[in-house]
Order: C-alpha cells, then structure tokens, then sequence
C-alpha cells in the first residue's frame, strides 16, 4: 500500500464540491454528524447516505450509494471495515472521484476495488481534520466563489 502524502490530500480536497457521507448521523456529538455538518459549513454540499433515511443536515438521506442522480467528488465512509468493498463497488458504480475512509478504518479490498474503478483512494484519516490542517478554507475553498 502506498503512503498518501499532504500533496493527494490537497489533491482530493481541492478540487471536491461535493460528498456523500455513508454513514451519516443525525444525532449530534457523533463524527458521522459533526463532521459532515464541518464540511456543510466549508461550503461543500453533503449528501448524507443512510438506509435509516429521513433528514440529516436538513438534507433528505439517501438509502444508498445506488440512488445517487449524479457523480460525487469523494464518498465518505463511516462504516465498518468489512462493509467498506462493497460501499466502494457503489462508489465506482455512481462515477464518484475518491474514496475516503475515516480514521480508524482501513481496507485493502475496498482499495483495489476502487483504485480499479479510477479512485483516487484516502484511508485511516479524518476527513474534516485534514482539511482543517491544510487551510483550504481559509484559501477561499471549496465552495462557489
């Protein structure tokens, strides 16, 4: 497995507008909530992912990544690793650009899966904290100018 540096991040991060979050929360204190709800307010738009449905966010949950009408920039992951090949199979199906796997999850499978369906592919990290540590907020991104 290939080590990810700052430089794929900014890459990923950069240029996305849009992430669906499987495993968003409604219930707030939980990272599946507070990060998303971080990554609303940068000015990306969430599309939260949930088979529970109802609203997070303010946004309607889809029940999977299959109900997508349109590409995502990056999916988002906060499941369990043994579902994450499977969530990548949906990633690749839905045309998405990234995989991002939250800390503390880590999938060999999912990669190959998504690296062969032209993912770029981020595991093991927080997706909020990395961009709050690199500052691409505060470069004026994302989000319409």
């Amino acid at each position: 497995m290939r080590e990810q540096h700052w430089d794929d991040y900014v890459h990923v991060l950069g240029t996305a507008r849009t992430i669906a979050v499987v495993g968003a929360s409604d219930v707030p204190g939980k990272a599946a909530h507070e990060i998303p709800a971080y990554l609303q307010a940068q000015g990306f738009e969430v599309i939260p992912v949930n088979p529970r449905g109802g609203t997070i966010l303010g946004v309607p949950a889809l029940a999977s990544l299959d109900d997508l009408d349109r590409p995502v920039d990056i999916v988002n992951v906060f499941r369990p690793a043994p579902e994450t090949p499977g969530i990548a199979r949906q990633a690749v199906r839905a045309g998405a650009r990234s995989l991002w796997l939250q800390l503390g999850i880590v999938s060999d499978e999912a990669r190959r899966i998504a690296e062969a369906g032209g993912l770029d592919v981020v595991m093991n990290r927080c997706i909020g904290a990395v961009h709050a540590e690199l500052g691409l907020a505060e470069q004026g991104l994302p989000g319409p100018a």
